[in-house]
């Protein structure tokens, strides 16, 4: 079992962003309230604040994704840090260079912090235990097992948009078993104290003991909208169709692709969420994901405040109770 605790200092304080699980519900709630003081710099006639500067951070992206890497690539120079983008599928570890000495030649250029991307679970845990002291490290998706700062700029659209999670009543149709975005949601969910998590998926697509992530399990759209104030739909890859998991796109989207009419059993004020790319007319309709119910653009933008607020507090903690004082002053130099 992958231990949490590397994540904090010795006073409690954020050095590495690996996973939601084992982080206190004060921690998640300080980061959200960090984000919001740095929502208000795009715009701002300079879109920059100090809090980094000197700092190199290195993107370093085992996988593609341009989304989540361009985020992460403004996030940093929002706060005037270097930032370094590795494209590894075309760097030494293809000529038989290991991922630690990929870690320690990259050190050894000063950097001070890693972002990672990695299709292995548990690999920006391993590079975490191995960085140097003073270098932090970001996980941007390990495998099936995390994807933390997607679920972050996720809790930050919702509390946006609804205010208070204890009252919520949240869905996540889709891959839930083999969906890290899933996994760190729920996570994030759990410890915010929303009143219900209910999942939706076919039975090939739920892992086995659902009940020990605290959700409920539903297999028909309808039955796990109803009432719903918040509907995250989860991108369905495309690998799943090749296998036994599903039968075909048509019959997925016609039992769980959200349609006008499955809406309908949602809450009246009910938003709708995806973390991007969307498979339109698989998991989704068109006319939902550009309706007014729908915040995934917003998703997007909150991704470039959420991930300032991770990485200045990975890099620059501030004492426990604490939580927006730096960021306000160095907005306020930069202003």
């Amino acid at each position: 079992m992958i231990k949490e605790n590397i994540q904090l200092d010795a006073q409690g304080r954020l050095r590495h962003f690996l996973t939601i699980e084992g982080l206190k519900r004060e921690l998640l709630v300080e980061l959200l309230d960090t984000a919001e003081s740095f929502a208000g710099v795009a715009e701002q006639a300079v879109k920059k604040v100090p809090l980094l500067r000197g700092k190199t951070i290195v993107n370093l992206f085992f996988e593609p994704s341009t989304r989540t890497r361009t985020t992460f690539e403004l996030a940093a120079k929002r706060l005037s840090a270097d930032v370094l983008n590795i494209n590894v599928t075309a760097s030494a570890t293809r000529k038989g260079e290991t991922l630690l000495d990929t870690l320690r030649n990259l050190e050894a250029m000063h950097c001070d912090m890693f972002v990672v991307r990695h299709p292995d679970s548990g690999a920006a845990h391993f590079i975490a235990r191995h960085a140097a002291p003073g270098v932090s490290i970001i996980n941007a998706g390990d495998g099936r097992h995390a994807h933390p700062t997607q679920a972050m700029l996720d809790m930050f659209t919702i509390r946006r948009h609804k205010g208070a999670f204890h009252k919520l009543t949240v869905t996540i149709v889709g891959d839930i078993l083999h969906s890290r975005v899933a996994r760190s949601q729920i996570h994030a969910l759990s410890t915010l104290g929303v009143k219900e998590i209910r999942v939706v998926a076919p039975r090939t697509l739920i892992p086995a003991c659902p009940e020990a992530l605290g959700v409920h399990v539903y297999h028909e759209l309808r039955a796990g909208l109803r009432d719903a104030d918040v509907i995250i739909m989860l991108r369905l890859q495309k690998e799943r169709m090749r296998g036994a998991a599903l039968p075909s796109e048509h019959e997925y989207y016609q039992l769980f692709g959200l349609t006008e009419e499955a809406l309908e059993a949602a809450a009246p004020d009910a938003i709708v969420m995806h973390p991007g790319p969307i498979n339109r007319g698989v998991e989704i309709d068109s006319s939902i994901a550009d309706g007014p119910r729908s915040v995934i653009l917003q998703q997007v933008s909150h991704g470039i405040a959420v991930r300032m607020a991770i990485m200045s507090r990975a890099m620059q903690p501030s004492p426990p109770g604490q939580p927006a004082t730096a960021v306000s002053e160095g907005m306020e130099e930069g202003a």
